[in-house]
């Protein structure tokens, strides 16, 4: 087995950071380098991160000079990379200790480019809360039956904090977007390398994914106190950002079709602003668009984006349901 970087980009993580730097340092796959980027904590964060750094010789620390945020930070990280691998690791996570080593065999086994795999989804104090999080964002049978490019360019589902993948896809993929908190630096790199790279994935979970009032991103589902007309515009403007981040660096995307597709779908989107009852503008673009999504979250989409009048009042039923049964 070759040696593996694992890149961990930190801030202000001082509650949750032992527990996840002792699960890091105490796998069963050992020959590693541990990169940490501290992104200007203002807690005991890098206090912590010396600490270590004392007691193991794998870990490397780099202090940033000014707070540059989560995909910069990443980015600052791929470019230390000198081994054959690299894995993202997020500050609050807690790794199983053979997550690396899985990871590993699989990806050589299968001589592919990115590995990723399930997550258990725990609260604070490590408590399960989901099994899994493919099942909890429903997309368990796009992967397993898809898992592609074109199953990628609508909506991610390569978690970054599980990710391993060869230190020759960073090329393709830098300069990171940093334009949109919608397409961060595992969706894009993930696609990127998507498009003639091999992607495979571990159908288990191989961290536990902690869930605390702070987290950036987290597994939560939209808040039923937010109106219909915010889960609208919610809908619309994420794929608003995540089509311009495509335009914007169409220079990235190897085929002439996909730019073609991505200034369609920004038309789209914006086009969808401004309908307030029945869209009947290009119904044939949502359904490429979202061709391999499960046929529930195509229904939902395609009411809440095209048809809202319908959308809007089924929604309000459903909450004065929600009411009587109270």
């Amino acid at each position: 087995m070759e040696k593996v970087d694992i890149l961990l980009a930190t801030y202000n993580g001082e509650n949750y950071l032992r527990e996840q730097l002792d699960s890091i340092l105490n796998q069963t796959y050992t020959d590693f380098r541990l990169l940490i980027s501290d992104d200007m904590s203002t807690d005991k964060t890098y206090e912590i991160l010396e600490e270590y750094k004392q007691k193991d010789k794998r870990v490397t620390i780099f202090k940033q000079e000014k707070n540059t945020g989560v995909v910069s930070n990443f980015e600052f990280l791929l470019k230390q990379v000198e081994n054959k691998y690299y894995a993202f690791s997020d500050q609050d996570d807690i790794w199983n200790k053979d997550k690396l080593e899985k990871s590993i065999l699989k990806l050589e086994n299968e001589d592919a480019d990115i590995v990723f795999t399930d997550l258990e989804v725990v609260d604070n104090n490590k408590k399960t809360i989901y099994k899994s999080y493919w099942e909890l964002k429903e997309f368990k049978d796009k992967i397993l039956k898809y898992n592609s490019f074109e199953a990628l360019y609508l909506n991610n589902y390569v978690t970054g904090c599980t990710m391993l993948a060869k230190s020759e896809t960073i090329k393709k993929c830098l300069p990171l977007p940093k334009t949109s908190k919608y397409v961060l630096h595992d969706y894009w790199i993930s696609l990127i390398v998507s498009q003639s790279g091999k992607i495979i994935f571990l159908e288990e979970p191989t961290i536990k994914y902690r869930q605390h009032k702070n987290n950036k991103i987290g597994s939560k589902k939209k808040s039923d106190s937010m109106t219909f007309k915010d889960i609208r515009n919610m809908f619309i403007e994420v794929k608003k950002e995540h089509f311009q981040v495509f335009i914007d660096n169409e220079d990235k995307f190897e085929d002439e079709s996909v730019k073609a597709l991505s200034k369609k779908s920004l038309e789209y989107y914006k086009k969808l602003e401004r309908v307030k009852f029945i869209n009947f503008y290009n119904w044939k673009l949502f359904f490429k668009l979202y061709k391999y999504e499960n046929k529930k979250y195509i229904f939902e989409n395609f009411l809440i984006l095209n048809v809202p009048i319908v959308a809007g009042l089924l929604i309000k039923i459903r909450n004065v349901l929600k009411g009587i049964k109270k």
